[in-house]
Parts: C-alpha cells; structure tokens; sequence
C-alpha cells in the first residue's frame, strides 16, 4: 500500500442509482396503466419505500393478446422496460433492461408473481422467499403491489393481476453474483429495500453474504468459509470438502459476515485471504478495501518483535511501502510471518465474535494459492 499521505482533491459526489426492484415496480405500473387506458405514462412516477418519488422512462414498451386471458380484461398484456442506472455503484446489474409484463386477472385473485427470463427461481430454504417461488423480494413485491393499487384506485377498478418479471441477460450476468450458491437459479434476484443504490454502500454484497448464512443454516450446514476472493477460495477447497453453499464469498467485507454470524452462528468457521488484508484484520478493521483501510506498519513491526526479528528487519519494515516488503523481506531472512499472523487474526476475529459459539480457523494464502500460515480450530 502506498505509504503517500498527500490528500487528494474533494472528490465529486457520487450518483445514487435505483434498485432493480424500484425499476420493475415502474415498468409494472406503466404495463398496468396501459391495460387500463390504452397509454403508457412515460415517465413513470413510483414511491419509494422510505417516503419521496421518482420517475423512470420507459425504454421500451407494448400492448399485446394474450392467449389465457379472458374477454373481459380485454385479451390483452402489457410489458414494459426500463434500464436500470446503478449510478455511480459497481453494480453487475447496471445498464440491464428490466421489464414487467401485466395481466389482469378476476377480482379477488391477487396480485401474483412469476420470473420470467433473466430472473431466478428460489430452490433453497433459508431466503426471504421460499422454494418455488421467483427470486424477487419482500420489498419490491410489496412496491409492485402498491403501484398497482394506486392505479386501480385511480381508475375504480381492481388491482388483480399477474406481473412477470424479466431481465435482459440475466441468467448470464447472476453467474457473477451469489445466486447459484443460494440456490437461486436461473438468473439474478430482484432486490432492494429503499429502491435507491447508494454509491459505493455495497449494501447488495452484505445483504448477500446475510442470505448465504441463512441458507446455511436452514440447509442444516456446520461449517462456512469466508474468503477475500478466488484464489483464497480455492485453498479453503483443497483442505475441506464442502457444500458450495458453506462459501460464503466474503470479499473485503469482513464485518458484514462476523456480525451477522454473532447473531446466527454456525459451528465452524474458516477465514481465509492474503497477508496484506489479514494483517487489517488482524489490526481490526472490518472492511479490507484498500480504499477504506490501511495496513498499520508499526502493528507488522510489532508482529515481528514477538517473533524474535532481528533489529534490522524490524528497521526495514517500519519504511516499506506495502505489507508484501515486509513478507517478502521476511521470508529472506527465514522468519515465518504469516503463521503469527494467522494468530493475531483469529484473535480479533474472536473478539468481534463476543463469545458466539464459533469454532475459527483463519488460513493465509500468497497469490499462488498456497496456504503460507494458518491458526488452526480449538477443537
């Protein structure tokens, strides 16, 4: 990490974007809309769960016959679409078309749901949802089902009807999310709790890692992994045989699975990424991004007075510029260093647990996927 501390210019602030879920509820009221009065409202206008509005345009739309439906709601669907802008957040999903198709049904049916392409389907239980049912969420389906609500009213009619909701390469893009360890296949989930993407919050990433614990443990798991990314992964891999599900994809957020595990443990827990990020875990920090935390030097230079360094590579690493110097210059001399290292970190981890029934193994490993140290399970 770059020892530099010259701060940089104010940066601009950063564009929110929408949830997936607040753009199928818009193209959800358009489509209905549409099969009321025959025109697509273009914007859109939705509320938002937490109070306040916005508008969508509409990409693209149609008003088509429908096979199934009965004279009476006029044979007809109506679909809409909307790109979804995540702003200025890494999402996967950012630029997908997200369309709903609508279909009245008789009073007093409901409101219904159904994936239709790109959307996944619920195999596992554990999630929001249960087995069998489309992969969207509490929220949005209660955003859809107030959408359509309001409509009716406004037309004095009913809101009865079916929405199907799909995503433009959807099955493709949930290949890069947590989806197939959920048992969500098929494609990706429609998610949100506000309808607004917050830059950056990576809320998406930590609300998965929660589903990935929950599934864990409805599927009656007793040991999941947190790793810093694939390579780590893999290591956990050549060591323990696994349900995929026990892979809990972890990244760099370290907090949002060990404070969700402290309320919902499972038996045993294994820990495992590079040294550069284990050593800010090791020093306490919660989220391992190199943009958000920074590797303490003079913590590795007290890691190596415990391991009886000489004075001179004590020297060394207090002006290395990144925590691989002070391995590589370890390693040199012969001095195992991610071992202590591997200690240090199960120590604060265990810390951050508060006494959870956990049982830890936190395991180091270099760029090669080769496990360099390692703090073992206590039991």
């Amino acid at each position: 990490m770059d020892r530099d501390t010259a701060h940089d210019p104010k940066p601009a602030e950063l564009r929110r974007g929408w949830t997936t879920g607040a753009c199928a509820t818009g193209a959800a009221k358009a489509a209905f809309t549409a099969l009321l009065t025959g025109a697509f409202p273009d914007p859109v206008e939705i509320s938002l769960p937490r109070g306040g509005t916005t508008h969508f345009a509409l990409a693209c739309h149609e008003i088509a016959d429908h096979e199934t439906t009965g004279p009476e709601f006029g044979g007809s669907t109506a679909m809409a679409g909307i790109i979804k802008d995540a702003g200025d957040d890494p999402d996967v999903t950012h630029g997908a078309m997200v369309r709903a198709k609508v279909r009245r049904l008789p009073a007093g049916s409901g409101i219904r749901f159904r994936a239709g392409p790109g959307v996944g389907t619920v195999t596992r239980p554990g999630l929001p949802i249960p087995p069998g049912e489309p992969a969207i969420n509490p929220v949005p389906r209660a955003m859809m089902e107030l959408a359509l609500m309001d409509v009716a009213v406004r037309h004095g009619t009913h809101a009865d009807a079916e929405i199907t909701v799909s995503i433009d390469d959807g099955e493709a893009l949930a290949l890069k999310t947590m989806n197939p360890r959920l048992g969500i296949l098929g494609g990706l989930s429609v998610l949100g709790t506000t309808g607004i993407v917050r830059p950056f919050s990576c809320a998406a990433w930590i609300a998965s890692i929660h589903r990935g614990i929950d599934v864990a443990r409805a599927g009656g798991l007793t040991h999941v992994v947190g790793a810093t990314g694939a390579t780590s992964e893999e290591a956990v891999a050549t060591r323990h045989t696994l349900d995929p599900a026990a892979y809990l994809d972890m990244g760099d957020f370290a907090g949002g699975l060990l404070k969700y595990l402290r309320e919902h443990p499972v038996p045993r827990l294994t820990l495992a990424g590079g040294f550069a990020k284990f050593t800010k875990l090791a020093q306490g920090a919660l989220d391992l991004h190199s943009a958000r935390s920074r590797v303490d030097f003079a913590f590795l230079q007290d890691l190596l007075r415990h391991a009886d360094a000489s004075a001179a590579l004590i020297e060394a690493c207090g002006s290395a510029n990144t925590a691989k110097e002070v391995l590589d210059l370890s390693l040199a001399e012969g001095l195992d260093l991610s071992t202590p290292l591997a200690a240090a970190a199960k120590d604060a981890v265990m810390n951050l647990l508060r006494g959870a029934p956990i049982d830890v193994e936190v395991l180091i490993v270099d760029r090669q996927g080769v496990i360099t140290g390692e703090a073992s399970f206590d039991g």
